[in-house]
């Protein structure tokens, strides 16, 4: 692979801006959503301070102690009303430096700037731009993976109860009974001291993939599902809330949330989840005077919605025999939002070794805290019963990752590279080498990184992940064909086509500019207590800083996950046989300096559902303005597309 340069395109600003710009004519903040404000930022204070204390504290000494252990009613701090009649006075007691800091939001300072970060803004901007953009196209969410609730359904007279089993792990059913084990405080209530009974109700069957005996969640149901992870940290509420002002609500809008530890095919064989989905467009269909639907996705929720377009139309006792022109007929659009479509280099150390840069870069003090609560096997053996996460794993091999000495997302090996790229090793320029053993100095690619997953996995979850995903690159237009027929391929879009649907439009909308892992330094592990090999933390001697090395992306996905996009924006093609047109927009991470999750400019993998240009095409696409937004192609990724070595 040689790599050419090429002169990045211009920016378009006219309309991607508009949600962006100042808005003179809107009033500024009252006083009462100042209260608000103030009220908030305490709450998020308290917030972290409490969470901090239970997990280093909790998480070293309680889960030691007995499991009976009483906790105290967390899950009424969960509205947190109860602190309103002291917050003044807490706002008092501390400085008024802190007060007037930007991280707080305290100051008194009049601002003749909006925030674009808060609800309602970016929704009202655009009735005040044209009071006739209202609700079109009936909308629907898909979320991404763990950013759905889950509830446990167990009582111990249920039909599971029969299952034989040696599990020496007594649970009491009624206590966690509709009770969220996922997403909610009790989730971290029960996580930190009722370990066990959590982790043997999030796993799921060994054999089987679905319900383990003596354990039954499921997705929570309604736009709660995804609307905050916990209270405080919002998912889809901002999208929500603008939606609303067109005119949205339960009626013409919905959140398809799943169970996102099932593969993809069990979704439909437990829930029926895909067959739900295919009837509600329809009926939304018949009821809407025929207007098409359009598909929001985020993340993992993107690869569910593709595999949705081949289920659909496929043809057998587990598909939805919708037939060649159903998608055509009911889609307008799809709406990938930060979409994992060919993988998360991330998902290959989490089932390595249960790391990923978020825990190699912690403190001592956290790591041990960490590593005391919730070990590096434990943190495996949890995710290897998560049969939905191999789906994440990065596919195409070195077309799209690279090989030993190339890949296409590598710095310019040059004397600024340091400054440019602070994570990197600066022995060898090339992701391609996305593990590297310090202690002998073997480099191997992204192919041969799956040996490791698999070294010492059972034969349950090497089984069970080959007959449900395939990670390679189909090599005619013949074998794309043949692959239309098996759910086996439908989560890598190298290996299936896109339906023959000349009337739908795909947008792709993704964060570029925020450091993103995209290899590892690992070594062998000789403690009994880790896995066999383990991200080599010292590396560099930066604390393990160096022992993850970073590329352009949004935090999470690194930029070379979308080439797929830019593939299918071509035009017709094997991959592409029904000229499915393709608009892409690459968001700049400019997160707001202070705010915890970026601010209206931020395109962090998650926090990019806050950004107010995302929201702003978001509701003109659902309004029925979609043509209106322009293409904007920050980085050299559509070179590199137009130079990798397609099969065809």
């Amino acid at each position: 692979m040689v790599k050419k340069k090429h002169s990045k395109t211009k920016q378009k600003n006219e309309s991607n801006n508009n949600a962006a710009k100042d808005n003179d004519n809107i009033k500024n903040t009252s006083k009462e959503d100042k209260k608000y404000l103030e009220r908030r930022r305490i709450y998020f204070l308290i917030g972290a301070l409490l969470g901090l204390v239970i997990a280093v504290v909790g998480g070293h000494t309680l889960s030691k102690s007995d499991s009976d252990f009483n906790f105290p009613d967390i899950d009424s701090l969960s509205s947190l009303d109860l602190f309103d009649s002291w917050t003044p006075k807490l706002a008092k007691l501390l400085p008024k430096s802190l007060l007037e800091d930007e991280i707080f939001g305290f100051s008194n300072k009049k601002k003749n700037k909006v925030d674009l970060s808060e609800d309602f803004v970016v929704g009202k901007a655009m009735k005040q731009e044209d009071s006739s953009t209202s609700a079109k196209f009936p909308v629907i969410m898909v979320p991404g993976v763990i950013t759905t609730a889950l509830e446990s359904w167990y009582l111990s007279s249920t039909d599971n109860d029969n299952k034989v089993s040696n599990d020496t792990i007594k649970c009491s059913p009624e206590s966690y009974y509709r009770k969220r084990l996922w997403g909610s405080i009790f989730m971290l209530k029960t996580m930190i001291f009722d370990k066990k009974c959590w982790l043997k109700s999030l796993k799921l069957d060994e054999e089987t993939g679905l319900d383990p005996q003596g354990a039954k969640l499921r997705a929570a149901g309604g736009f709660e599902a995804t609307d905050f992870f916990v209270p405080g940290y919002w998912i889809w509420n901002k999208i929500l809330n603008n939606l609303g002002v067109l005119g949205y609500d339960s009626n013409n809008m919905l959140t398809a949330a799943y169970d996102w530890r099932l593969a993809y095919l069990d979704i439909e064989v437990r829930d029926k989840y895909f067959s739900k989905l295919k009837n509600q467009i329809e009926l939304w269909y018949k009821t809407h005077d025929s207007e098409k639907v359009v598909l929001f996705g985020h993340s993992m929720g993107v690869q569910i919605i593709y595999y949705f377009l081949k289920w659909v139309e496929s043809e057998g006792p587990l598909y939805g025999n919708g037939g060649d022109n159903w998608c055509n007929t009911y889609i307008d659009s799809i709406v990938d939002i930060s979409g994992s479509v060919l993988g998360a280099p991330k998902a290959v150390p989490a089932l390595i070794s249960g790391e990923m840069k978020d825990t190699v870069q912690l403190n001592e003090a956290a790591l041990y805290g960490l590593e005391a609560f919730l070990n590096k096997k434990e943190r495996v053996d949890l995710l290897r019963h998560w049969f939905g996460i191999p789906a994440m794993l990065p596919k195409g091999g070195p077309l799209i990752w690279g090989n030993k000495t190339h890949a296409w997302d590598d710095p310019s090996c040059s004397a600024s590279l340091e400054e440019d790229y602070p994570y990197r090793n600066f022995g060898n320029c090339s992701y391609g080498d996305f593990i590297r053993f310090s202690d002998t100095n073997e480099t191997y690619n992204v192919n041969a990184a799956f040996d490791f997953i698999n070294h010492g996995a059972p034969d349950w979850f090497i089984k069970r992940t080959n007959e449900q995903y395939s990670y390679g690159v189909a090599q005619s237009e013949a074998e794309l064909e043949e692959n239309n027929n098996h759910h086996k391929f439908w989560t890598n879009p190298l290996e299936f086509q896109l339906p023959k649907a000349p009337d739908m439009k795909i947008y792709c909308f993704y964060g570029v500019g925020n450091p993103t892992e995209r290899s590892y330094v690992y070594k062998h592990s000789n403690a009994t207590t880790d896995p066999p090999f383990i991200v080599d933390y010292e590396f560099g001697g930066q604390g393990g800083s160096r022992s993850v090395f970073l590329a352009d992306g949004d935090g999470t996905l690194p930029l070379i996950t979308h080439s797929m996009c830019h593939k299918w924006a071509e035009g017709k093609s094997p991959y592409n046989p029904g000229d499915v047109k393709v608009k892409i927009v690459e968001l700049k991470h400019e997160p707001k300096k202070f705010d915890m999750r970026g601010g209206a400019k931020s395109a962090e993998h998650v926090d990019i559902l806050g950004s107010a240009e995302l929201n702003e095409y978001l509701l003109k696409i659902a309004s029925g303005r979609g043509d209106e937004i322009e293409e904007r192609k920050i980085t050299d990724l559509q070179y590199w597309v137009k130079e990798m070595n397609w099969p065809f």
